[in-house]
């Protein structure tokens, strides 16, 4: 992996990771995106394919709606309203402005990707990590509709409540829609990325045995 690059992110991680801490609280770290961007950064420095596949299964797809809702909320069109943190004039600009990571964060998984192959084990560890962690916002942290005393800490985190942070989902009882939901994000989201991905990318093992060597033509006659 280029030097500039892991310099380069982890620079950015370097101002980030505090001012999200003091703005957002700890709690802010456990969203799918914050995940992924971890793992990008262990995956530049370790330069092992695993973590970086396990952020590209789980979060390519959704980082896309982020960038489609933000563009819809700049438009005046609100699709669900998940960007709409971003328009929050009781947020400084440079707060707000370090969220466009969602933007790049999918290239630079791509890159390294392509770089170090995808890891086909990636779907089913990310699977236990995004799982893992929609059951530790259920249970640990602050529901929908909770009201903080800091408004920019977080509830509902990874929706596990449903997609209004105002307020839970109510067609479902709040346990079986957690089921659903955790069951919808495996089923419409990581496994088509995982197939996606194994069919577009090398293996870590065939990137390092290299492209094969094509037969000498005294072999192809023998």
């Amino acid at each position: 992996m280029p030097l500039p690059l892991k310099l380069v992110v982890s620079a950015f991680l370097a101002v980030m990771v505090p001012v999200y801490y003091l703005n957002y609280g700890a709690t802010n770290f456990l969203y799918f995106c914050d995940i992924a961007l971890l793992l990008c950064f262990i995956s530049l420095w370790t330069e092992s394919a695993l973590p970086a596949s396990m952020a590209a299964v789980g979060i390519l797809l959704p980082q896309a709606f982020w960038c489609a809702d933000f563009l819809g909320e700049l438009l005046g069109v609100r699709l669900v309203g998940m960007t709409s943190y971003m328009f929050d004039p009781n947020r400084s600009l440079f707060l707000r402005g370090l969220s466009f990571f969602h933007g790049w964060l999918p290239f630079l998984l791509l890159f390294l990707v392509k770089r170090l192959g995808y890891d086909r084990r990636a779907l089913w560890a990310w699977t236990g990590l995004g799982w893992s962690l929609c059951l530790v916002a259920y249970f640990l942290l602050p529901a929908a509709g909770t009201v903080m005393s800091d408004p920019k800490i977080p509830v509902n985190i990874n929706y596990v409540f449903g997609f209004d942070d105002a307020q839970a989902q109510t067609w479902l009882p709040a346990p079986v829609y957690l089921v659903c939901w955790m069951a919808t994000l495996l089923a419409l989201v990581y496994v088509p990325t995982h197939f996606v991905l194994r069919k577009v990318f090398q293996s870590p093992m065939q990137l390092a045995k290299g492209p094969e060597k094509p037969q000498s033509n005294a072999r192809m006659a023998a």
